[in-house]
């Protein structure tokens, strides 16, 4: 290691200010990084020592993701082992069929399980982070800013919130929008007033339709329909809405149902949520302020009650273990970037989030997710909460002090 970092130093004069290189220096900048860590120090006082800095934020963030990466390896590949033991398949079509043949189809094994999942999720995440990469050097490269780890957060949840079935051309058409007019036309990292993985997510939503909804896209095995559970619901009887699901309360909280790949467990999201909160990266204030707005919301729409809307007599804490929520609430919403910065801020965004959310669902048929809007539309709300807190702190300070 001493003499690749004697070789990157030696290198380093040619990239940086006036050196004939200097052009590249944000690929330098990255690899030197990524090998030697980083090496920014302040010559002058005052020194503040921190323990936490922009990359061990984003690192921590990529740690707390693993539960629902390996959620999604994993329940992708027993929904599909599932579906084709029940359709009396041996094995997947193509050539994850050619792989699955050396470790077989089998709902009840864990590797295969995995490995069945992995052959959906990573061409998905491989996509993600080399279309993504790509994208972040062209504009780093022509503003000379330094690469950024928030990239390697994007890029990873994104395919969380994809089918598995979706084609990886349109992956690379919506990782590209999310990167280029959610996050780069606006200044880069720091600078977004929108989720990039949300807004890359919405953006295939709405120009593909029919990889991204209906009851063909949620499990991967050919021929075979299987609606999410929130589409299940909005379909079913509307006295008893819950009686049409196949599975219990508990399987939805753990993630046993289809789904995106990455949002069906709610216990994976806890886990992820649990470290973000010790280590402080995520606003508690936050996530419990959605909690209580979905809570808030969902509660009288079903202590009311609907002759002919399933959706308004789900019990509220169904609506907190399906579709994206507890995701959403745990790694979109808290965003440090497109979320407010003042403490009351922060609780109206929250309630504002989890309050639309059910009403979304609720109230419009067509579309019976709700979050990935509703955090969307907090994002551009967010700078508006932070000025309706700080007017009316100066207002109390000016009547407390003339």
């Amino acid at each position: 290691m001493k003499a690749l970092d004697r070789f990157l130093r030696s290198l380093a004069p040619h990239f940086h200010q006036g050196g004939r290189l200097q052009r590249w220096y944000p690929l330098y900048e990255a690899t030197d990084s990524f090998l030697m860590g980083s090496r920014l120090t302040n010559p002058g006082a005052p020194h503040v020592r921190d323990a936490i800095d922009f990359k061990r934020i984003m690192i921590t963030v990529i740690i707390a993701l693993i539960p629902c990466v390996l959620m999604a390896l994993w329940n992708t590949g027993y929904q599909a082992n599932l579906a084709l033991v029940n359709l009396g398949l041996e094995l997947p079509a193509g050539w994850r069929g050619v792989v699955m043949s050396r470790v077989g189809v089998d709902p009840a094994s864990l590797s295969s399980n995995l490995v069945h999942g992995a052959l959906y999720f990573l061409p998905v995440y491989l996509v993600c982070v080399v279309v993504g990469s790509v994208w972040e050097t062209i504009f780093n490269i022509i503003r000379g800013h330094e690469f950024s780890e928030a990239f390697l957060v994007t890029s990873l949840l994104l395919p969380l919130t994809l089918p598995p079935t979706i084609p990886l051309w349109q992956v690379a058409v919506g990782t590209s929008f999310g990167v280029i007019f959610a996050k780069e036309v606006f200044g880069g990292v720091g600078r977004n007033f929108m989720n990039p993985a949300l807004t890359a997510r919405a953006f295939l939503f709405f120009a593909y339709p029919a990889e991204m909804s209906g009851d063909e896209v949620w499990v991967g095995v050919d021929g075979l329909s299987s609606a999410t559970p929130l589409a299940t619901l909005a379909a079913a009887p509307a006295d008893q809405p819950v009686a049409a699901l196949d599975f219990t309360w508990g399987a939805a909280f753990a993630g046993i149902i289809p789904g995106s790949m990455g949002e069906t467990s709610a216990l994976a999201c806890l886990l992820g949520a649990a470290l973000l909160l010790v280590t402080r990266i995520a606003s508690w204030r936050i996530m419990l302020a959605m909690l209580l707005g979905a809570l808030a919301c969902s509660l009288p729409f079903w202590l009311i009650g609907s002759p002919d809307n399933p959706m308004a007599n789900v019990p509220p804490h169904w609506h907190l273990v399906l579709g994206g929520f507890a995701l959403g609430l745990v790694f979109m919403a808290t965003d440090p970037v497109t979320a407010p910065h003042t403490e009351a801020g922060k609780w109206l965004y929250g309630l504002f989030i989890g309050a639309l959310t059910i009403i979304l669902r609720v109230l419009n048929p067509a579309f019976p997710e709700g979050v990935m809007l509703a955090i969307l539309l907090g994002n551009i709300f967010a700078p508006l909460f932070d000025y309706l807190v700080i007017q009316a702190n100066i207002r109390r300070r000016a009547l407390r002090y003339g």
